[in-house]
């Protein structure tokens, strides 16, 4: 089976179950146009995370790598009025067009948008008892996994969803010895999710428009 068949299978998905959005093409052209990398989730996934946000109930959201804020849009669509994401950004210029794509679709007042590098953030946001936060989505620098969730698990508390993303990398996680630092930081979050006694966690591999990845789901006891 060939990615042209997974791209296939994602649009027959977004076709068939979910309304245009002209709002999130645009989001997405903005991103393109910007020059921002093409690694924002894709459609599917992201109604995912905001389906994960309503199932959990969720009212306070850590999104750990803003990018241009598609991820971020979709979480904040799936929280309740009184709900809020914060999102943490280290680079500027991808903070500015999230900033503004967070305005073109509607959800500014529901976005905590901070630019600086991620764990510095963190620290600060522990420093603010900020949290606990219901729900925290990781998807940023690999290497830094295992420091983002041992941040996580200090935001977090009893029942708190933890999703970490790109864990799978086309299949190359298996790989004990790949020299590639997003590998590790794959293999990293796995042996972080597997040790921590107060994690209960699965994985779950995907293909789609974005190819072979998968992402990391667990809950905090």
């Amino acid at each position: 089976m060939s990615s042209r068949t997974w791209t296939a299978v994602d649009d027959y998905i977004v076709s068939s179950l979910f309304e245009a959005d002209p709002v999130l093409d645009a989001v997405l052209k903005a991103n393109r146009d910007q020059g921002l990398p093409a690694i924002d989730v894709s459609a599917a996934q992201g109604k995912l995370l905001s389906l994960l946000v309503r199932i959990r109930g969720a009212k306070k959201v850590l999104e750990v790598g803003t990018l241009g804020g598609y991820s971020t849009i979709w979480m904040a669509r799936g929280l309740p009025a009184d709900g809020n994401v914060v999102t943490l950004e280290l680079d500027p210029h991808h903070a500015k067009v999230a900033r503004s794509n967070f305005e073109r679709a509607g959800v500014s007042d529901k976005i905590d948008l901070r630019v600086r590098p991620a764990l510095q953030s963190l620290a600060a946001l522990a420093d603010e008892g900020a949290g606990p936060f219901d729900l925290i989505f990781i998807d940023a620098d690999k290497p830094n996994n295992p420091n983002y969730l041992t941040w996580a698990m200090k935001l977090s508390r009893p029942g708190t969803v933890v999703v970490c993303d790109n864990v799978i990398r086309g299949g190359a996680v298996v790989k004990k010895d790949s020299g590639d630092a997003n590998v590790e930081g794959a293999r990293a979050a796995f042996s972080f999710i597997g040790g921590e006694k107060r994690l209960d966690g699965t994985a779950i591999q995907t293909v789609g428009a974005k190819g072979y990845d998968g992402f990391a789901i667990a809950i905090v006891e």
